[in-house]
């Protein structure tokens, strides 16, 4: 086993000990070297590999600390967490009325014989028009013989990425970006870059950044940000990728609580609009869409078909009809009357601390008053019965010291009270929380 190995071996064994507590602090890595009579480059990959294993996090200006048991970098099932606001879905009471309709037509005797059969990435005519008019946006209707299904959101983003990224290619994403495209990167051997942003999203210098094969953005609603790219920025960046010929695989999954033209629609050459309905409508009702340019649907479709990534036929049928019948955008419009609602609540139960939001989003980013850490701060909140995200979870690189509150999942009056608990946890101390 490497001599880093070893060491890092030797630091996990004196954290599950106790010798090193949470948040302590570890000493900078040059003296680290020194006192252990290594490299600083050996230091180094110590520190990286305890990260990697979820023992330290480094924060930004301050160093590297012990982290708390409970605050595991990723988005996981919160274990039956009472209150969840680190998983993002959302279910409207009235959902099951409305679906329920949809599905009935399905398992009509005719078309259930349909549905039943083997699916294809393209789906049938009739489903893609119809998740055409479910992707449509200010400015941009997808062309229907362009649209491809996959079996979720996921999927769809990781086909894209296999098609546009060789193993050993470099894809740029934004600093804080969607966890899962770590794994899909770390799966499909793909490097991941990380890109400054600011209040607008990825700056447009940072996709300068050498040797990238494509790029990996949210401009709507971004995740964990809750920022949307003005126009402004939206062409700045389509310019570079102009000039520089570089591809880019859009996340729409938040695009139904906005208005926003995509960059598919400034950038139709060189743009794979990725959505899926997990989040536009229930994360039971898993669909994954995936939109390339034209002449690239083969080069996608056979990633899809290589990954064993095609949607069930019957999952494409029923979608289909509840996007025919209304259903999808009578849902659609009541979850953005329920996020703006939510946002509410956050902002009068947040008042006064460094909160991020979109007023349309379902999650807010929260900057963690001193002295408060990230990690400190979400082992006190699941003490209380209360699950939230550290900004590790997000982070292509140093994390800063923060956490995502996603809004989404618990009844208003509970959300209401847990934001409450998690501001008296945030005005007290980390000693009292303890």
């Amino acid at each position: 086993m490497e001599d880093y190995r070893r060491i890092a071996d030797s630091v996990a064994a004196d954290i599950a000990a106790g010798r090193l507590r949470p948040g302590e602090r570890l000493p900078a890595q040059r003296s680290f070297a020194r006192r252990h009579r290594i490299a600083n480059s050996t230091a180094a990959r110590v520190y990286g590999e305890l990260a990697r294993r979820g023992l330290v996090t480094g924060e930004v200006g301050r160093g590297t600390f012990v982290r708390a048991p409970a605050a595991e970098p990723a988005l996981a099932d919160p274990g039956g967490a009472p209150v969840d606001l680190q998983l993002n879905f959302s279910v409207l009471p009235e959902q099951a009325a409305l679906l329920s309709a949809g599905l009935a037509a399905v398992l009509r005797p005719d078309v259930l014989a349909d549905a039943l059969r083997a699916g294809g990435v393209t789906g049938t005519a009739g489903a893609r028009s119809a998740a055409a008019e479910l992707l449509a946006r200010t400015g941009w209707w997808p062309e229907p013989e362009r649209i491809l299904f996959t079996g979720n959101g996921k999927q769809a983003l990781a086909a894209a990425i296999a098609a546009l990224v060789p193993v050993g290619g470099r894809l740029g994403v934004e600093a804080l970006t969607y966890p899962v495209v770590r794994t899909i990167a770390g799966r499909l051997g793909v490097s991941l870059v990380p890109l400054e942003m600011d209040e607008h999203g990825v700056l447009p210098g940072a996709l300068r950044a050498s040797g990238l094969r494509a790029v990996y953005l949210q401009p709507a609603l971004h995740n964990p940000l809750g920022v949307t790219m003005p126009a402004a920025r939206r062409a700045e960046v389509v310019a570079v990728l102009e000039e520089l010929d570089v591809s880019v695989v859009e996340d729409g999954v938040y695009t139904f609580l906005s208005d926003e033209a995509p960059l598919a629609a400034l950038a139709p050459d060189r743009t794979v609009f990725v959505d899926s309905l997990s989040k536009r409508i229930a994360p039971g009702l898993t669909l994954g869409f995936a939109v390339p340019p034209a002449g690239w649907t083969d080069r996608i479709a056979a990633a899809v078909r290589g990954g064993g990534w095609t949607a069930p036929r019957f999952a494409v049928d029923v979608a289909a009809h509840h996007i025919s019948d209304g259903t999808a955008a009578v849902i659609q419009q009541a979850k953005r009357a329920d996020a703006a609602a939510r946002q509410a609540i956050a902002a009068d139960r947040l008042t006064g601390f460094a909160v991020r939001a979109d007023p349309r989003a379902y999650h807010c980013w929260w900057e963690l008053p001193p002295p408060w850490r990230a990690d400190m701060f979400v082992a006190a909140a699941a003490r209380e019965g209360i699950a939230v995200t550290p900004a590790a979870a997000f982070a292509v690189g140093t994390a800063p010291n923060a956490v995502r509150l996603a809004l989404a999942s618990p009844p208003p009056e509970r959300l209401s009270a847990a934001l409450d608990v998690l501001a008296g946890i945030a005005r007290g101390t980390p000693e009292l929380g303890a």
